[in-house]
């Protein structure tokens, strides 16, 4: 059964939604783009905001993770244990990408074994990490996508927001434009010793 088929139906399957103050949402996720054709998102010692939980099969959601349209997402995954904090992984996290390349956000989704997962609010939110590999047209987006943005549960797509909760916050680390200044800066380094 599709992704995009059974959504609905799992979304009706949350279980506990209550807030907590969200203006100082904590950096939950961090998105590592150094390797070309590759992405790690790790987990910080971040605080879930709010308590909730909801289907694994949904997941989290990267809202304007991308800065446009682009690829569909296709990533195998190299290796990962990424899971939230209060339920165990299943090794096989996924990265989900919906509208076939048109919905600017991403998903992180299947990556417990059980198919109701907890957030508790000031809490960790999630532990450990997870590396794709990817094509160079999907890293590519990744790379001219945005630096940092809300992460929201249960989600998978931009439509999902209005029936989802904040968790906290994600980030690209270092940011991209980091990383081409980096590479000026060394070969800069390399011509001067040259001389």
């Amino acid at each position: 059964m599709s992704k995009n088929a059974t959504k609905w139906g799992l979304m009706a399957s949350v279980v506990i939604v209550s807030f907590a103050g969200t203006a100082n949402a904590d950096d939950l996720l961090i998105i590592d783009l150094t390797v070309a054709n590759q992405v790690t998102i790790s987990a910080t010692q971040g605080l879930s905001a709010i308590t909730a939980a909801g289907p694994d099969f949904t997941g989290v959601y990267f809202d304007q993770f991308y800065s446009g349209a682009g690829s569909s997402l296709t990533a195998t995954l190299v290796s990962g244990n990424i899971t939230n904090f209060q339920n165990p992984s299943d090794f096989s996290p996924s990265l989900f990408r919906g509208g076939a390349g048109a919905d600017t956000g991403l998903n992180l989704w299947s990556f417990s074994s059980a198919t109701t997962v907890t957030f508790t609010a000031g809490q960790q939110a999630f532990t450990g990490s997870g590396t794709w590999n990817l094509s160079a047209a999907m890293y590519n987006d990744m790379l001219n996508g945005n630096q940092s943005g809300n992460l929201y549960f249960p989600a998978d797509t931009a439509d999902d927001i209005s029936s989802a909760v904040l968790l906290g916050t994600w980030r690209v680390v270092p940011t991209p434009s980091a990383l081409s200044l980096l590479g000026i800066g060394l070969g800069m380094g390399a011509a001067r010793r040259r001389r």
